[in-house]
């Protein structure tokens, strides 16, 4: 099954781009990229077992630490740089919003909202939340650096960083009302300032 924001991150995406997917896991969105899209480029992946996935979905990988940077890469050499649900997990966000912006003329940041209403009622009630979009217990979560939408935009505006555009999901579907509030799943085009 596909998740909801392949689609969102597709319709950004122009046909035939050059496209750098960060913590790509077995490459799903790679693929879909490639056969919606006509794309090509590669995956960034760490784990083995996400390295061999995305070799049986005929996707190009490069095993390496992304906390190390994007230096293997030259300024612009993707047309578009994609953090899927990955940004959560990174030591140094900084570092990676500023290296993704360097590599590719765009980029694209999907992120579970921390201010979703029911992680904040899971949070009232004691414990951590639990749920698709953040869907690890506290003990074993790869998640570090939980945010909302506000903290995103803030760090963005603090980086100099350009949102061409947002769109917030909750369940696949569309939040235009109190999206910071109402949306679980935050999806993000931005662009490095000039």
């Amino acid at each position: 099954m596909t998740r909801a924001d392949y689609a969102v991150i597709a319709g950004w995406v122009p046909p035939n781009s050059r496209i750098l997917d960060l913590g790509c896991g077995g490459g799903e969105l790679l693929k879909f990229l490639h056969e919606e899209r006509n794309t090509g480029g590669y995956g960034v992946e760490i784990d083995p077992g996400g390295i061999l996935a995305c070799f049986k979905n005929g996707v190009n990988v490069i095993q390496m630490d992304l906390e190390s940077g994007l230096s293997g890469f030259g300024p612009s050499s993707f047309d578009c740089v994609i953090l899927s649900q990955t940004l959560q997990a990174m030591w140094n966000t900084e570092l990676m919003m500023r290296e993704m912006l360097r590599v590719g003329r765009e980029a694209i940041v999907t992120f579970p909202n921390f201010g979703y209403w029911r992680h904040r009622l899971d949070i009232l009630r004691g414990h951590m939340p639990v749920s698709p979009d953040l869907p690890y217990q506290w003990f074993n979560t790869p998640n570090i650096h939980l945010c909302t939408l506000t903290d995103f935009e803030d760090l963005c505006r603090r980086l100099g960083v350009r949102i061409l555009e947002r769109l917030v999901l909750s369940n696949g579907e569309v939040v235009n009302t109190l999206p910071n509030l109402l949306g679980s799943l935050a999806i993000y085009r931005i662009k490095a300032a000039t």
